[in-house]
């Protein structure tokens, strides 16, 4: 949600339930994280019914569209791809088979459907969920539909499935909100000035200031304007997917019992954690009969085991 950097972090051992034999243990046979692609069902059209959040969300910026989105998704897939290389070499990337990877496939996929409606380029994104075996409270979701989440934020924080939605769906709803390509437009707006900015698609010097503003996908901070956004758009992905929404409340107080020592990287940027939860308590009609109509998980997971 703000700073994503994985660099020089030293892995954390992992310990977990459902069955695993220490994934993260090298060994000659282990198979390396690879990518997911996520097929989603038919999803629904916004507009189809009066409930749902799209009432409260603007119009994506003008000033996104001074950049391509193709050259953003690209960035992204790019350095998340980087991310993995590291992650890897330090032996922190979680196999396929670690019974939180499943869980968090298993949770996105029933996200995914929704995405659609929010964005028509997500039918065409490959998306990928990735476990990062540190101990960061932390998430995110790039441009492009690349997930990784920090073991510390499932472990410490004890997380159940709805709450770990209401975290993926918030992801999720940035990159659908195309919040970083919004940002890389203003700042290009700032930087190159009015009349360079038709040269955004990969001429000359505007195009080199583009792949600058690419290179910091990964330490992206949003504004507190778009955290909200993302709020209430994950909000109905994870009620629609079957998950209760008011599980942001109690994944907020999560955050702020763990906020009582050295702030977390996942809050730096949000409104302050009490108005939070008022403002997702007030969201909580729009997207009640979604939930209680919506299929439920068929398997319920459970967090890592503790320490």
């Amino acid at each position: 949600m703000s700073d994503h950097r994985t660099t020089a972090i030293p892995a954390a051992p992992v310990h977990d339930d459902g069955g695993c034999s220490c994934p993260w243990h090298p060994r000659p046979s282990r198979r390396l994280f690879t990518s997911l692609l996520l097929a989603g069902a038919a999803a629904p059209v916004l507009g189809q019914d009066s409930e749902g959040v799209r009432s409260e969300v603007g119009k994506t910026s003008r000033l996104a569209k001074l950049v391509p989105a193709e050259q953003v998704e690209q960035a992204a897939a790019a350095q998340y791809a980087q991310m993995q290389k590291e992650a890897a070499q330090q032996r922190s990337l979680a196999p396929a088979n670690h019974p939180q990877v499943v869980r968090l496939r298993s949770i996105a996929e029933r996200l995914l459907p929704h995405t659609q409606p929010w964005n028509p380029r997500a039918r065409q994104w490959r998306w990928e969920v990735n476990l990062i075996g540190t101990k960061e409270l932390n998430a995110f979701c790039m441009p492009g539909g690349k997930i990784a989440f920090y073991y510390g934020i499932l472990q410490q924080l004890q997380l159940n499935d709805a709450e770990v939605a209401s975290i993926m769906g918030h992801e999720m709803a940035h990159a659908l909100r195309e919040h970083a390509r919004e940002r890389m437009g203003k700042t290009a707006a700032t930087r190159i000035g009015a009349n360079l900015l038709s040269s955004l698609l990969g001429l000359g010097g505007a195009g080199d200031a583009l792949l600058g503003m690419g290179a910091q996908l990964l330490t992206l901070r949003f504004s507190r304007e778009d955290e909200s956004e993302a709020d209430i758009v994950g909000m109905e992905l994870a009620a629609r997917a079957g998950y209760d929404p008011a599980a942001g409340v109690t994944l907020w107080q999560k955050m702020l019992q763990a906020n009582k020592g050295a702030p977390p990287e996942f809050m730096s940027t949000h409104p302050a954690g009490d108005t939070r939860i008022k403002d997702i308590q007030g969201m909580l009609p729009k997207v009640d009969g979604l939930y209680a109509r919506a299929a439920k998980p068929s398997r319920e997971y459970g967090p890592p085991v503790r320490g």
